[in-house]
């Protein structure tokens, strides 16, 4: 597995270094299956250290975490013990489907966009309906399961995941909803 460690405005000595490497490796081999990379960024908020973590699979899929703490080296930890409870509960997914994906998950291009968002106000009209992009990128949408894009979504901490469903090869939507339910959009 590749490593990627560094910091923002701080520097990484050796020694975090070779903590960091010991960890992960304990941390994956125990729960997961042919890792790909692993991608570590140190950072400083205030008086805290800011610790994140992104994990790629051999399978397509991605596992995040981040932790706060004021010592650099409790801030892996936490992060490190987030990790492994995701890495668990996506291996105990996995065994309770009695499915394993033996091929990678199947990745098609799209363009993503980040539109500017209304600083005058939500009552007042818009000058044009025409929305200001503010970026625009490449971004993949994978070619999933239902219960895998929403592991999925859990793994990388996010409120919303677009992927194209295995069975029906049609884009889906699932989210979190306000009541704290995963919502599925099948059109």
């Amino acid at each position: 597995m590749r490593y990627q460690i560094s910091g923002k405005q701080i520097d990484i000595g050796s020694a975090l270094q070779t903590h960091v490497e010991n960890e992960l490796n304990s941390v994956v081999e125990k729960y997961a299956e042919r890792p790909t990379d692993a991608n570590i960024i140190f950072s400083k908020s205030a008086a805290e250290f800011v610790c994140e973590a992104t994990i790629h699979l051999s399978t397509g899929l991605t596992a995040q975490a981040k932790a706060h703490a004021h010592e650099i080296y409790a801030a892996f930890d936490q992060c490190s013990e987030k990790m492994e409870k995701q890495l668990r509960r996506y291996k105990r997914r996995l065994k309770d489907h009695h499915r394993q994906r033996s091929e990678p998950v199947e990745l098609s291009q799209a363009s993503a966009y980040i539109l500017a968002s209304d600083s005058d106000g939500e009552d007042s009209e818009p000058d044009t309906l025409q929305p200001i992009i503010v970026a625009e990128m490449e971004t993949k949408i994978p070619s999933l399961s239902v219960g895998e894009a929403v592991m999925q979504m859990e793994l990388a901490g996010a409120p919303v995941l677009v992927f194209r469903n295995e069975g029906k090869n049609g884009l889906n939507v699932v989210y979190r909803r306000d009541d704290g339910n995963i919502g599925w959009i099948d059109p």
